[in-house]
């Protein structure tokens, strides 16, 4: 009972990073780092799920996209401690080994499994109505809705463009984390670019009438909705997974983490002010591809165009940057031997796990292929807040059980600041739907039944086994 809760040390976990056999190439500095968490933050949450949420707070919804926000900076800020001070790959997975102990970790690591590949499944899926949009508004052509649209909406049954996407970041991904880097801080620079020009266009269309009523639904409609375009700020975390990766991990994490948050976060609250004032919320509501519709609604249809082109170049970095760190939390628990480490096995030539990020990319474009976006976005909400919890709380304990560990950033207040996140993450879990919470809940039964029938045998720890990753693979 006692190898349940037994604790991976802190040394031991970084120890495992400088396996020959086994080693990640430390190949992406502070710009690639902030251009990874800004790739993978900036996506479908902003030009998708805004037409999804706008419904539950119409003009508030700027107040969402706040409350968001803040929460997630709480959580930020912990993430940042810890990835300073655990610079492993794994991110809340590994974490949660060092502060809570190997069951709680796998637990977090199973969540992890499904919040990541399902948030790349959710933004593929955006990606293909995009690019359906541009494909009909340059060239008078458009894929049948059947293969262009989510399942269960507007007639799609098969999301063709979404599975072709995912392939194609998989096999860059493969390719190597330096180029797949560079391929990213190219894509964000554009994406930044284009909704910085959204912003200003709609800016010349604004009617404060259109704010007014403000706040229809009050206040529970503005947390709804928070709860909802929580989704918008996924990705920040991700930038925690690539640990032995980053050059100075100490200085580097922590400022790639709290400044791409706070860069998505600024731009995010200027895109819904201006749209929402640009437009009535009650138009866009609804609208597969908000921002290009209020370009359209304007009479800017050219920069509706550009606004599509915009989306299929920000979503594109977004599958990127997630399926990035979904790999490299699988790699880390198939090299704690939770699951089997073969399967975790580096590319001599591009120092990449290559086995896993092919699984991964294939089963995820089946995935997105078949499910519909809203239920995607639900449940990845859901897992990412209860990451959320546990990170904040590994705070918490580690600064108890290891006061002594260098930290390159250290969270102010703490355990207050850490203790409010944790707060305000359940906070909005609690505004999700129930069906969520049931299928949330058979995800996690399904992952403790896999650690009592595989990881609790294999695990190194367990095993009180040194681990050495050449031996087994």
């Amino acid at each position: 009972m006692a190898t349940l809760f037994a604790t991976k040390p802190v040394d031991q976990l970084v120890a495992d990073t400088k396996d020959e056999a086994n080693q990640l190439r430390r190949a992406v500095g502070l710009l690639d780092l902030t251009a990874l968490g800004i790739g993978a933050i900036i996506g479908t949450g902003i030009f998708v799920i805004l037409g999804e949420a706008i419904g539950d707070a119409g003009p508030a919804i700027t107040l969402s996209f706040i409350l968001a926000g803040v929460t997630c900076a709480f959580s930020a800020l912990s993430y940042a401690e810890l990835a300073s001070s655990i610079p492993v790959s794994g991110s809340a997975y590994t974490y949660a080994y060092a502060t809570m102990g190997e069951l709680v970790a796998w637990i977090i690591g199973w969540d992890l499994i499904i919040e990541y590949g399902l948030s790349v499944a959710a933004v593929a899926v955006g990606w293909g109505q995009y690019f359906n949009e541009l494909l009909d508004s340059l060239f008078g052509l458009e894929l049948p809705k059947a293969l262009a649209n989510p399942p269960g909406e507007s007639g799609g049954q098969f999301n063709l463009p979404a599975v072709f996407l995912v392939l194609a970041i998989t096999a860059l991904l493969i390719v190597g984390v330096r180029e797949s880097a560079r391929a990213n801080a190219v894509m964000v620079f554009v994406k930044l670019a284009i909704v910085v020009f959204f912003i200003v266009m709609a800016f010349t269309g604004f009617d404060s009438s259109n704010l007014s009523p403000f706040n229809p639904e009050g206040v529970d409609g503005v947390v709804t909705a928070a709860s909802v375009i929580f989704f918008a700020y996924i990705g920040f975390d991700a930038i925690s997974t690539s640990g032995e990766e980053v050059e100075n991990p100490g200085r580097n994490l922590p400022i790639a983490i709290i400044a791409s948050l706070a860069i998505c976060t600024a731009l995010y609250i200027l895109v819904s002010i201006t749209a929402t004032a640009a437009v009535p919320f009650d138009r866009i509501n609804g609208q597969e591809a908000p921002l290009a519709f209020v370009m359209q609604e304007l009479g800017f249809d050219w920069a509706g165009n550009i606004i599509s082109f915009g989306a299929l170049v920000a979503i594109t970095s977004v599958v990127l940057t997630i399926l990035y760190g979904q790999t490299r939390i699988m790699f880390a628990m198939c090299r704690d031997g939770l699951l089997p480490r073969g399967f975790a096995k580096i590319s001599e030539k591009r120092r990449t796990p290559v086995r896993i990020t092919a699984t991964f990319g294939v089963l995820i474009a089946i995935f997105a292929s078949f499910v519909p976006l809203a239920e995607i976005a639900k449940l990845v909400n859901i897992g990412t807040l209860f990451a959320f919890v546990i990170t904040n709380i590994g705070v918490i304990v580690l600064r108890r059980t290891r006061p002594d560990l260098e930290r390159g950033f250290r969270v102010p207040f703490s355990p207050v600041f850490p203790a409010i996140g944790a707060i305000l993450a359940i906070y909005l879990m609690t505004y999700l739907e129930r069906d969520t919470w049931i299928r949330f809940g058979i995800w996690l039964l399904i992952g403790v039944v896999i650690y009592f029938a595989y990881g609790r045998s294999h695990s190194l720890l367990g095993r009180g086994k040194v681990i050495n990753p050449e031996a087994d693979l």
